[in-house]
């Protein structure tokens, strides 16, 4: 019972502070949207919102969210030991470990995710774009990876089920 309990309090957790940086599950489906919408004639926005919401109900996928998360608010509060504090903060280019992160929720759903995920971090649509803003102050160093990955790993879900009813 108590593993049960932990289990809510992680996913609880990890919604909560998805929406606290200022990321709505919408949002993601925007970006699922972006990336599917040409491979499938009659898309629905919820169809995008209901896979964006199976990813996030993975264990695995909640574990890298508060883990970014966690990362991003220390590295914002300063908190972090040198020379981590100023690689996070300032997101450097040759860091990677964002990234990594990112990929362990795309690896939950294939190789077409791989995919998805590279092209959306390029493109850096929609929230991406928001969450990529050095400008604000805040850090999203793993959140932008993290989002687009849960919207490649949503996409990829997509697909799968669709070549299955297709």
């Amino acid at each position: 019972m108590a593993e049960d309990k932990k289990m809510d309090l992680t996913e609880e957790t990890a919604r909560r502070w998805i929406k606290e940086r200022g990321v709505e599950i919408q949002d993601i489906a925007d970006l699922v949207y972006f990336l599917q919408e040409k491979y499938h004639e009659n898309l629905k926005m919820e169809d995008c919102i209901a896979n964006v919401e199976r990813v996030i109900s993975k264990r695995e996928v909640q574990n890298a969210i508060i883990t970014g998360i966690q990362l991003d608010m220390l590295a914002e509060k300063n908190m972090l030991e040198e020379p981590i504090q100023s690689i996070i903060k300032t997101d450097e280019s040759l860091y990677g470990v964002d990234e990594i992160l990112a990929l362990s929720i795309v690896n939950v759903y294939g190789s077409i995710g791989f995919t998805n995920y590279g092209y959306i971090d390029k493109q850096k649509p929609g929230i991406l774009a928001r969450l990529n803003d050095k400008s604000t102050g805040e850090c999203h160093t793993f959140l932008d990876d993290i989002v687009g990955a849960i919207a490649a790993a949503a996409s990829s879900r997509l697909a799968h089920r669709a070549a299955h009813v297709e």
